[in-house]
């Protein structure tokens, strides 16, 4: 309906359209039902298919973010294909992925369609791995020049996509079908190592197009990806869209980075008689031994460059790659200083003859005079993208002065590359620690390392677990999520209490890690036991005899490092079932969450997620729902709440005061709440979304409050971006207000409602039409209003009756 208004005979007024086009909008929003949220399903998933191979199905594994429990649910072909209104509503399946922003990346796309468009200049067969939305695979049948009356169906001339993911053979099929391509190009539902020469593909393919990169380039398969393509399905010395990528590196000083590993000597500096990692054992409490991918611009003036770029391996596509390399490099050094880290990009050749470039380098890389060459397919200093980064690889601190020759071991395995260092003044490499077996050890994130070592995080807590002991005589003190730091911290600072961990991500690991740093702690293994949730009431009543007094949490859940905030409400919903357990005057910690939120200038951000429309010549608006894109969304529909690091979202600007929304009481169980709040712009600018998070009040009396918002780099925030974005004043002339709810149901938070009153100017996208836009979101609030009128359904349409006819 909607696409057929966009092409309206040029004779209807631009009133009328107007009119006719709100009309339309008013009855479509009038039969949606209202809009329902599950918790967002995890990536993996496995697909099967019938004998007959008519009909398809996927489980599907979904999490539920109050328990931390995950099921299997079966998604059929045909249930997928023909959602009812009420599963529309639902998450959008793929909206954590990296896919849209990847298709939003404008320089990967012109890029590709270069080289593609140079490499194949004749019909052949063309294999494309991993074909996601199928763009490569069109751009092939394209550049082919296959005419709309040819089908893919002979050794040559013909397109074979070949996609393992269900839901994105599904989108493949739908983008397919929109630009006149289905007979053009073979979409196979099957990994590429399941592919077999004359059972699915008649022959050997002479040209591989393929785009599974990470931002480490190794982690989605390439190697063992292109050895069995060069074994099985490819022609001897084929033609390869990439042909070759090269990882560059740089040494590098910088604070942070060394916050994200070194607990150890943070520790030390923060001299609060906690020892999370004591002397002998470095690594049993770290983070893995792998490149992190990170935007490393976020903290350029925080970098001090200690090498030039170096190149480490070459991986050329277009013969077969060898599982493991190791090179020595020799790293002269630029400057004085201690190597915290090896920043690490690559640099992508699309074409054999070396034309056609695509780096993910950082952007100090883009002025060098070595990079000069590469021309306009190298990214620029305004390019920005979320589904390729930077790699940062952490190293035990080295320290180097001007001119040392610093030697870097570099390895590749089939799916990753690790580093060793050594200086020419050391007998020794480092990088590789092995104090500790690796069954003892437990890994976090960067993140949650930086937080167990920031003396303020640290304080903090210690200072509301004192205040709450006091108040209690030999308490028995219940740890109800996976905080190690609290568990050790009640033990030592109350050596007369009682402890009881659940630890229901750590389990069995948390225990043996108590054990381990025991004595360094001063606690006794006597006074701290550790059980699962299901035997809790057994452990009371067989050793404790008594109930719960002290409930505390961080909260943190083990494995759960990208959850939305409102999804450590799984700390309430615990507190809740747990309600039995505990005394009648128990104390809380943290005794309540609140809600808060400002709006920001997220160009970016909102840049790679806005709807898809054209893509090199190639209509993709079918995927933009299951995408969860924002902006120019159908009526009813809603760009989701995405967790992300606001820091890392390129250019960012605070529009507002921050602002309360609401407060959830931990003190009572776990119910409905709603709030909303004003926000009144105090800066001047393009608004295109509202950022969200959860201040934890962990004392409310010591006002103890632990903030996580943007300013806060060590979590994630929320972000949910309006469907277009829109100018704002400073001052009283603009302002908007935000209503949301809580779901204890599903655990999920949704704002019901954004009403924007801008400025005269209208939204960024035109400053045209301002009263038919501020009548548009007005009427849209009205009909939102009378669809959840409680006085019934005949009032509510004959609300909707009144509003549609004062709209015409």
């Amino acid at each position: 309906m909607s696409h057929s208004l966009l092409f309206c005979k040029p004779i209807l007024s631009t009133f009328r359209r107007r009119a006719i086009t709100l009309s339309r909008a008013l009855f479509s929003l009038s039969h949606l039902n209202r809009r329902t949220t599950t918790p967002p399903a995890a990536a993996r998933s496995m697909s099967s298919s019938s004998a007959s191979g008519s009909s398809q199905r996927m489980f599907q594994l979904k999490l539920d973010p109050l328990t931390g429990n995950s099921e299997w649910i079966v998604i059929e072909e045909e249930e997928e294909e023909n959602r009812t209104a009420q599963v529309r509503n639902q998450q959008p399946l793929l909206a954590t992925t990296s896919y849209l922003d990847m298709l939003n990346d404008t320089l990967r796309n012109k890029a590709f369609r270069q080289a593609i468009d140079k490499t194949i200049t004749k019909p052949c067969h063309v294999l494309d791995i991993g074909a996601g939305t199928g763009l490569l695979s069109m751009m092939a049948a394209r550049a082919m020049s296959l005419g709309d009356s040819e089908e893919s169906s002979g050794a040559k001339g013909m397109v074979t996509a070949c996609e393992s993911y269900l839901p994105m053979v599904k989108l493949t099929r739908k983008v397919l079908r929109a630009n006149g391509m289905e007979r053009k190009i073979r979409v196979i539902n099957k990994r590429s190592d399941e592919l077999e020469i004359g059972l699915d593909i008649p022959l050997r393919a002479d040209v591989l197009v393929s785009e599974i990169l990470d931002s480490e380039l190794l982690g989605e398969g390439l190697i063992p990806t292109l050895q069995h393509a060069h074994d099985k399905l490819l022609v001897e010395n084929p033609q390869t869209v990439p042909y070759r990528a090269t990882t560059y590196g740089q040494l590098v000083e910088c604070t942070y980075l060394w916050e994200l590993h070194d607990l150890v000597n943070r520790e030390a500096k923060a001299s609060d008689g906690i020892h999370l990692i004591p002397s002998g054992t470095d690594n049993i409490l770290c983070i893995k031994q792998q490149q992190f991918a990170m935007h490393c611009d976020a903290i350029k003036e925080e970098i001090k460059l200690l090498s030039e770029p170096f190149k480490i391996f070459d991986f050329d596509f277009w013969k077969r790659p060898d599982s493991f390399r190791e090179t020595e490099l020799h790293v002269k050094a630029t400057n004085d200083g201690t190597i915290h880290a090896i920043i690490s990009w690559w640099l992508l050749q699309l074409d054999s003859e070396g034309t056609i470039f695509y780096s993910t380098g950082p952007k100090w890389i883009c002025s060098s005079s070595d990079m000069e060459k590469l021309g306009s397919s190298f990214p620029c200093a305004d390019h920005w993208c979320d589904h390729w980064k930077q790699t940062v690889w952490v190293t035990p601190d080295t320290a180097v002065c001007k001119d040392d020759e610093v030697r870097l071991n570099a390895f590749h395995t089939e799916t990753r590359i690790s580093y060793e260092v050594k200086t020419s003044s050391q007998n020794k490499e480092v990088g590789r620690l092995d104090s500790c077996s690796q069954d003892r050890q437990i890994f976090l994130s960067p993140e949650r390392i930086a937080i167990y070592g920031d003396n303020s995080w640290r304080c903090s807590m210690l200072k509301a677990i004192e205040r709450a002991m006091r108040q209690k005589l030999h308490p028995l003190c219940l740890i109800s999520d996976d905080s190690l730091f609290l568990t050790i911290a009640v033990a030592r600072l109350g050596k007369a209490s009682r402890v009881i961990s659940l630890f229901p991500g750590l389990q069995e690991k948390g225990a043996q890690y108590l054990q381990a740093v025991a004595a360094a702690n001063g606690y006794n293994m006597d006074c701290v036991e550790v059980t699962k949730k299901r035997n809790l009431q057994l452990t009371l009543n067989e050793s404790y005899q008594r109930k719960v007094d002290l409930l505390i949490a961080e909260p943190f859940y083990y494995g759960n490092d990208s959850m939305l905030p409102w999804q450590y409400m799984r700390f309430w919903k615990d507190r809740s079932s747990l309600d039995s357990f505990l005394s009648e005057d128990v104390l809380v910690m943290p005794c309540k969450g609140i809600l808060r939120a400002c709006a920001m200038y997220l160009p970016d951000l909102w840049q790679s997620r806005c709807c898809l429309k054209e893509i090199e010549g190639f209509d993709h608006s079918a995927v933009n729902t299951t995408l969860g894109a924002c902006g120019d969304l159908p009526m009813g529909e809603e760009s989701p709440c995405l967790p992300f690091f606001i820091w890392q979202c390129g250019k960012t600007k605070k529009l507002s005061n921050i602002i309360t929304i609401m407060e959830l009481d931990f003190l009572k169980p776990i119910g409905s709440c709603s709030g909303k709040a004003q926000v009144r712009f105090k800066e001047s600018g393009i608004c295109h979304g509202f950022v969200l998070w959860i201040d934890w009040v962990m004392d409310a009396e010591d006002n103890t409050v632990l903030l996580t918002g943007p300013e806060r780099r060590y979590w994630k925030q929320a972000v949910k971006l309006l469907n277009n974005p829109v100018k704002v004043r400073g001052g009283d002339c603009s302002s908007t207000e935000i209503k949301a709810s809580f779901d204890p149901s599903s655990g999920e938070l949704t704002l019901r409602q954004i009403t924007m009153n801008d400025e005269p100017g209208g939204s960024a996208a035109s400053n045209s039409g301002t009263r038919w836009e501020r009548a548009l979101r007005l009427i849209c609030e009205r009909v939102t209003q009378a669809r959840h009128a409680q006085s019934g359904l005949d009032s509510g349409e004959d609300s909707l009756r009144a509003i549609s006819m004062l709209a015409l």
